[in-house]
């Protein structure tokens, strides 16, 4: 598989990035930073910004599948970045006819009571965690192919186990109440969904 893989040097991008060379896949690892990328055998680093989203249609023309592991600019109002964001990722999915797979955030899922991580979260992070989950709803409204994995309440680096738990859109909490991941497992389940699809049109999430 060739991915082409946004935000290619970032802690969750960089780990998918190990995963997926390790698998034998070809990536096309995009950053806005091309110099902090991880080079290598299989590794094609490239300069791009969604901020800035010109040409990169082009960067990603011969890729399987699109792999999106960064996030909005938080330069001031982080929902029109996000809005901003959102758009790009859709009219690159739609100027190449790719698969979009997005690394999502924790706050658009539920609590087991039903209720909104959101609703919970400080309001140092509410911003961003709205903007994701605006961007899930516009997936959700489009007609491009997609999927949109939220990690648990903590990601972080850590092991790689393969060892881990899936739900689709409520947290997945383990018997202390913890919801968290290594951002290696994440990895893992990430291109264990790129090489064998069963969340098109969905979105789902990981934990212990």
């Amino acid at each position: 598989m060739r991915i082409f893989l946004i935000g290619a040097s970032g802690m969750v991008g960089s780990r998918i990035l190990t995963e997926a060379l390790s698998r034998g896949h070809e990536v096309i690892a995009a950053a806005r930073t091309p110099a902090k990328i991880a080079t290598g055998p299989g590794v094609t680093p490239v300069q791009a910004d969604l901020a800035n989203p010109a040409g990169i249609a082009d960067l990603a023309r011969g890729a399987d599948v699109i792999v999106s592991a960064t996030s909005p600019r938080s330069t001031g109002d982080a929902i029109a970045e996000s809005h901003q964001f959102g758009h790009a990722l859709l009219a690159l999915a739609r100027d190449t006819g790719l698969r979009l797979f997005v690394v999502g955030g924790a706050g658009s899922l539920k609590l087991p009571d039903g209720s909104a991580v959101l609703d919970t979260l400080p309001d140092l992070y509410r911003a961003e965690a709205t903007g994701f989950r605006d961007v899930r709803d516009m997936l959700k409204a489009s007609s491009i192919d997609w999927t949109f994995f939220s990690p648990a309440g903590l990601i972080a680096p850590g092991d790689r186990t393969g060892t881990f738990r899936l739900g689709t859109d409520h947290l997945v909490i383990d018997a202390e109440g913890n919801s968290r991941i290594s951002a290696e497992d994440y990895a893992v389940a990430v291109l264990d969904e790129l090489e064998a699809p069963a969340h098109k049109g969905q979105q789902f999430t990981i934990g212990y």
